[in-house]
């Protein structure tokens, strides 16, 4: 049945209870999830997760479970129909055959090979290991397991182990105008507002009209300033899409309490790292991008930048040329990164995911260290810490 899986998400520290396990268990038993991992996995976050902050953790425990099992028995018997298992869209493999399956050499030999099998197929396929299509361990296709691959054909990502993905990938802007669930990101941003008198003369001087009055003998001696005014400047790059999605309500509010802050606000989206360019819109940003270089040559070197994303994924997305999971880029992230360091005194890099767990990720040491290790959690603690950074 469904008890160690329950188990599994106790573990992570998600509260859920033996009605929201019968819950789903019924839904099982009325086929809402027939024959589709995919569809299981949404009506299980449906019926044992109430709160979207614990998705992170759902998909760690959903990971995790399925990876120990070494075969599907114990899960399917009674609950799921026996067709669940018959389908190669889901390849469940036990640990020693994992074991046995490895990459193809690396990018430049996952490249090749990709480009001689797309040459040589001519039909659909199913299963396998070697054609491009669905389920088996291909590296090439939708809905299956290889350590290493292209994905190809498939809505979502599962493992992330994709080393490219050839799907015209939508993401979401984030929306500038949600109400924070806490007013406490607003006064953690606020430490790094710096007010400057400039312009004319229209505001009143309290202090020193009083004073000017009582040297004055009594008489009004009005004394004008000119008014105070947001003189910071921000420039932000979030990242968007894949690993970020459990984080969207997260940085929304980030975003939403920025533009509330800043007066002189910029910000762009990019996925995984910064490469050539970076986009407004996503929803047109294949057609409409913006160099690096035009950023780097509008923006002077007084606006304070700050990026925001996991920094989850493959080191060589950061390291090598065509490491982009979308793109082939000519030049390494990490050479993009080092132009940004080098024209801005103040970055810091806001990460999301809880600082215990950054010592579990590879490339998250690399962000670190190409940043100065000015990487700090999207907390705020965090936030106050990273203001008082920029601020200097």
């Amino acid at each position: 049945m469904l008890i160690r899986f329950f188990n599994s998400l106790r573990q992570e520290r998600i509260p859920v209870s033996l009605g929201e396990l019968f819950t789903l268990i019924e839904c099982l038993k009325q086929n809402f999830a027939f024959a589709d991992m995919e569809q299981f996995y949404l009506l299980a976050r449906l019926c044992m997760i109430k709160d979207e902050k614990y998705f992170d953790r759902f998909d760690r425990a959903f990971s995790r479970y399925f990876k120990e099992l070494s075969v599907l028995d114990d899960l399917l018997k009674d609950v799921i129909p026996d067709d669940w298992v018959k389908k190669q869209l889901e390849a469940s493999l036990s640990e020693e055959e994992r074991a046995m399956i490895e990459a193809m050499g690396g990018l430049d030999k996952l490249m090749e090979e990709f480009r001689k099998r797309l040459a040589e197929q001519k039909e659909r396929h199913q299963g396998g290991n070697k054609w491009i299509g669905t389920g088996g361990t291909s590296p090439y296709g939708a809905f299956g397991f290889n350590p290493e691959g292209i994905r190809i054909g498939q809505d979502g990502g599962r493992e992330g182990k994709a080393v490219k993905v050839w799907d015209k990938r939508e993401y979401r802007d984030l929306d500038d105008s949600v109400e924070l669930g806490t007013r406490n990101i607003k006064m953690a941003l606020r430490r790094l507002r710096k007010f400057a008198r400039t312009g004319l003369q229209d505001e009143l001087d309290i202090d020193d009209t009083i004073s000017s009055t009582a040297r004055n003998a009594g008489l009004l001696d009005i004394k004008m300033v000119p008014e105070r005014h947001n003189s910071v400047k921000v420039l932000i790059f979030f990242d968007v899409g894949g690993s970020m999605d459990p984080y969207v309500q997260l940085c929304e509010e980030l975003f939403s309490a920025a533009r509330s802050e800043f007066k002189h606000l910029e910000y762009f989206y990019f996925h995984n790292f910064i490469y050539e360019s970076v986009w407004k819109q996503s929803r047109r940003r294949q057609a409409e991008t913006t160099s690096i270089f035009d950023v780097l040559n509008k923006f002077g070197r007084d606006y304070k930048v700050l990026f925001v994303g996991d920094a989850t994924m493959a080191p060589y997305e950061i390291t090598h040329t065509g490491g982009s999971i979308e793109h082939y880029n000519e030049e390494a992230g990490a050479t993009w990164m080092q132009r940004v360091t080098e024209h801005y005194e103040h970055v810091a890099w806001i990460n999301p995911v809880p600082k215990q767990h950054w010592e579990h990720g590879y490339s998250i040491a690399i962000v670190r260290e190409l940043l100065a290790d000015r990487m700090f959690p999207m907390s705020v603690k965090g936030l106050e810490q990273a203001m008082s950074l920029l601020s200097k």
